[in-house]
C-alpha cells in the first residue's frame, strides 16, 4: 500500500564469482575510485570478462552509472547483460531512436535542398523516456547508451516542474487532471491505450505511461476525491499495486514550457527580423525570401500547436538559452556523485569527439542559405570540452586505450590480462610475401586437417575479390565477407564458416563484433607491414583478438619488413601471453577451447523462409507479413536475452531493425 521507494544500493543477482585476474582489477578500479581519482585506464584483453568486472565496480562503490559506447548492437549487448546482472535495480538503455535518419542538408554545389526523413521506433522512445524517468526519481540507476548521450534533451528543471503528484484520499479534480494530463502530451484514447495516453470512463482515468506499455494506471475518483491509485495489467486488468501516492511525469522526451513560451516566441522573431536585415544588407534576396517563409510558417504552427516539424531547431529559444550555451543532456540528471565508463574507448572517444564539428558543418550551409535562424547551430551534441566538463569520475575500457586516455588517466592503468578461460594470446609468425599465397594454402591444408577455421583479411576489395576466387579454383571452401551483405546473409556465412561449409572467411575488416568464432583458431593478414588504420597497433591487436576463443590460437603475418606497429602488437602479445601462462601454472589451469551453439537464426523452418522471402523481395510483402515478420523476430530477442544469450539477442535487434527499414522502401 505504500508509495514505491527508490533502491539505496546495488545489488548484484549473480551466482559468478571473479575469476582470472578480474578480482585484483576490481579491488585496483574501487580503490582508485574511493580515493577521487578523475580517470582509471581498464586495459583488458578480448575474452577476459570485462563487462563483469565493471559491474562489480559498480555494485560495490554504488554509484549511479552511465555507459556509453560507440554503437547500437554493442549497446543493446550490454544492456541485456546489466539487466541480467542488476534484476532488482533500474537499468536504462537510450540510444538513439531512430531506425533510420537522414538529416535535413543543403549542398551549394549541386544547389540541393534534402529535407529530414525519419523513422521513430517507439519501442526506443518509451526506453529514452523510461532513462529520463529513472534518472530524475531514482537513486541507483545504471544507464547503458550510445554517443547518443551527448545530443539535446529536456532540461531537468522543466521535466521536474512538468509533473502530476496524485495522493489518495486527496481532493483532486477530475476535469483538471484531463486538462494537466494534456498539458504533459498525452493524449485522449477512445479504445485501446497505448504509451503516452489516456482514457476517462466515469469515475476512472486509466493512464499508459509514455514510458511503458507494461502496465497502465488506474486513477478511481469518488466525487472529486481519489479513491485509489493502482498499476494494473494493460491487457487483462488484473490488479498489480496500489499506492498512496504517485507521480506522473510528461508522455514526451522533449516538452516545451508553456509559462515560458511566449518569450521564446518573442526571440524567434527577433532573431528573423536581424537575419532579415543581414540578407538585405547582402543582397542575399532568395536567402531573404527562403527564412521568411519558414520561420513565419513555423511560427504560426507553434502559436497553433505548441509543436511543429523541425522544432528541435528553436531549442535555444523554447529553453531561454543564450548564444553558445551548453545545452541539456542527460549528464544533467545524473547529479554530482557517479561514474561514467566509456566501453571500446579506442573507438567512443574518437565518435564522441566528431560528432559536434560533423553536425556543426552540416547545419552552417542551412544557416548561410537562408534554410535555418543561427540559432539552429546551438541545438547541437556537446562539444568534447563540455563532455569533458561534465565527468566527475570515469573508467576507460578497451583492450587497446588510445594514448590520450593513458595520459589523461597519468598512466593509471589497470590490467585485466588473464582469461577465466585459461586461454592464451596467440603465438605469432612473420613470413615473407614471396610465396605468400602457396603459404596460405599450406595454412589452410593444416587446418583442414585439424577440423578448425580461419580468418583471412586483405586490404582491398579487389584483392579479396581475387583471392575468394583464387582460392575457390583450389576447391578450397571460401566466402568472401564484405559490408554490402545484410544482417541476414552475414549471420548465414559466420554459421556456415562454423558448421564446416566453409574453411575460411575472407574479408578487410572483420574487427567488427559477432566475429568471435571458437572454431577459428588462426588469423591470417596480409599486407601487415602497410601503414593505415587496418594495420595500425589497435587494429593488429584487435585482429590478434578474434583467435580469443580457442586453444591453438596463433597469427601469421605477411610483411616484408617489421612495421612499429607490428612489433609494438608482437611485444605486448608476447608480454601478456607469458602472463596468462604463468597464471594457468600456478592455478594448474588447461586451456579449453570455448563451447558455442551454433544458432541458425530461426528455429522453424517456415518463420526463416517467410523472412529469407521478405528480405530478398522474393515476395511482395503486405501489413499481416510485416507484422508477422516483425513479431517473430522481437519474441525471439526476448527468448534469447532472457537465457543470457545475448549476442543472439543482437543479432535478432539488429534484423529486426534492417526488416523494419527494407519493408519500408
Amino acid at each position: 500500500m505504500n508509495m514505491y521507494k527508490p533502491k539505496d544500493s546495488f545489488e548484484l543477482t549473480t551466482n559468478l564469482t571473479p575469476k582470472g585476474d578480474q578480482q585484483q582489477a576490481i579491488n585496483k578500479l574501487v580503490d582508485g575510485i574511493k580515493r577521487g581519482i578523475k580517470k582509471q585506464v581498464l586495459l583488458g584483453a578480448t575474452g577476459t570478462g570485462k563487462t563483469f568486472t565493471i559491474a562489480n565496480v559498480i555494485a560495490k562503490t554504488n554509484k549511479k552509472a552511465l555507459i556509453i559506447v560507440h554503437n547500437k548492437t554493442l549497446a543493446g549487448q550490454l544492456y541485456s547483460e546489466f539487466k541480467e546482472l542488476f534484476k532488482n535495480n533500474k537499468v536504462e538503455y537510450f540510444i538513439s531512436y531512430f531506425d533510420f535518419y537522414q538529416p535535413e542538408a543543403y549542398l551549394p554545389s549541386s544547389d540541393t535542398y534534402i529535407e529530414k526523413s525519419s523513422k521513430v521506433n517507439e519501442q526506443i522512445e518509451m526506453m529514452r523516456l523510461s532513462t529520463i524517468q529513472s534518472l530524475a526519481t531514482e537513486k541507483k540507476v545504471i544507464v547503458v547508451a550510445s554517443v547518443a548521450a551527448i545530443y539535446p534533451s529536456v532540461p531537468p528543471d522543466t521535466f521536474n516542474e512538468f509533473r502530476i503528484i496524485l495522493n489518495c484520499d486527496s481532493i483532486q479534480d477530475l476535469r483538471q487532471l484531463q486538462y494537466n494530463l494534456v498539458k504533459l502530451q498525452y493524449k485522449r484514447a477512445e479504445d485501446v491505450l497505448k504509451p503516452g495516453t489516456f482514457r476517462s470512463k466515469g469515475d476512472v482515468v486509466e493512464i499508459m505511461e509514455g514510458g511503458t506499455n507494461n502496465y497502465k494506471i488506474r486513477i478511481s475518483f469518488f466525487g472529486n476525491k481519489i479513491e485509489q491509485i493502482a498499476k494494473t495489467d494493460p491487457t487483462t486488468s488484473k490488479l498489480i499495486e496500489i499506492y498512496k501516492t504517485y507521480v506522473i511525469y510528461p508522455a514526451n522526451e522533449y516538452i516545451a514550457n508553456s509559462a515560458q513560451f511566449n518569450e521564446s516566441l518573442k526571440r524567434i522573431k527577433d532573431e528573423l527580423g536581424q537575419r532579415q536585415k543581414y540578407f538585405k544588407t547582402h543582397k542575399k534576396l532568395i536567402e531573404l525570401q527562403r527564412i521568411t517563409e519558414r520561420t513565419n510558417r513555423d511560427l504560426e504552427i507553434l502559436q497553433e500547436n505548441g509543436f511543429c516539424s523541425g522544432i528541435e531547431n528553436y531549442a535555444r529559444h523554447l529553453e531561454l538559452r543564450e548564444k553558445g550555451e551548453t545545452p541539456y543532456t542527460i549528464f544533467d540528471y545524473l547529479g554530482n556523485d557517479w561514474l561514467l565508463v566509456i566501453d571500446e574507448s579506442h573507438m567512443t572517444l574518437p565518435q564522441i569527439r566528431g560528432m559536434y564539428f560533423g553536425d556543426t558543418s552540416r547545419k552552417q550551409s542551412l544557416v548561410d542559405y537562408g534554410f535555418r535562424l543561427p540559432s539552429a547551430l546551438d541545438n547541437r551534441p556537446l562539444n568534447f570540452k563540455e563532455f569533458e566538463s561534465k565527468v566527475k569520475q570515469v573508467i576507460y575500457v578497451s583492450a587497446t586505450p588510445g594514448e590520450w586516455e593513458k595520459k589523461e588517466s597519468n598512466n593509471l592503468i589497470i590490467e585485466q590480462i588473464v582469461r577465466p578461460t585459461g586461454l592464451l594470446d596467440p603465438l605469432i609468425e612473420i613470413k615473407p610475401t614471396k610465396n605468400q599465397i602457396q603459404e596460405l594454402c599450406k595454412e589452410l591444408d593444416r587446418q583442414i586437417k585439424n577440423s578448425e577455421k580461419t580468418i583471412i583479411t586483405v586490404l582491398t576489395i579487389k584483392m579479396a575479390e581475387d583471392l575468394t576466387k583464387y582460392l575457390k579454383e583450389k576447391k578450397y571452401k571460401i566466402a568472401y565477407l564484405h559490408n554490402e551483405l545484410n544482417t541476414l546473409e552475414r549471420n548465414q556465412v559466420i554459421n556456415a564458416l562454423r558448421k564446416g561449409t566453409f574453411d575460411a572467411i575472407v574479408g578487410i575488416n572483420l574487427l567488427r563484433e559477432g566475429l568471435d568464432v571458437p572454431e577459428v583458431s588462426s588469423v591470417v593478414i596480409f599486407d601487415a607491414d602497410k601503414p593505415g588504420i587496418f594495420r595500425s597497433y589497435d587494429a593488429l591487436i584487435q585482429t590478434f583478438g578474434r583467435t580469443a576463443r580457442n586453444k591453438h590460437a596463433h597469427v601469421i603475418m605477411f610483411a616484408d619488413y617489421s612495421s612499429e606497429a607490428m612489433l609494438k602488437a608482437i611485444s605486448e602479445t608476447k608480454r601478456r601471453r607469458k602472463i596468462q601462462e604463468t597464471f594457468n601454472k600456478k592455478h594448474h589451469i588447461v586451456p579449453q577451447t570455448i563451447k558455442k551453439a551454433i544458432y541458425d537464426g530461426l528455429d522453424n523452418k517456415a518463420d526463416a523462409k517467410a523472412m529469407e522471402a521478405i528480405f530478398y523481395k522474393k515476395t511482395k510483402s503486405n501489413n499481416k507479413s510485416q507484422t508477422r515478420a516483425i513479431a517473430i523476430l522481437k519474441k525471439r530477442m526476448q527468448e534469447a536475452a532472457k537465457k543470457q544469450e545475448y549476442e543472439q539477442a543482437a543479432y535478432y535487434r539488429d534484423l529486426l531493425f534492417e526488416l523494419e527499414s527494407k519493408l519500408d522502401t
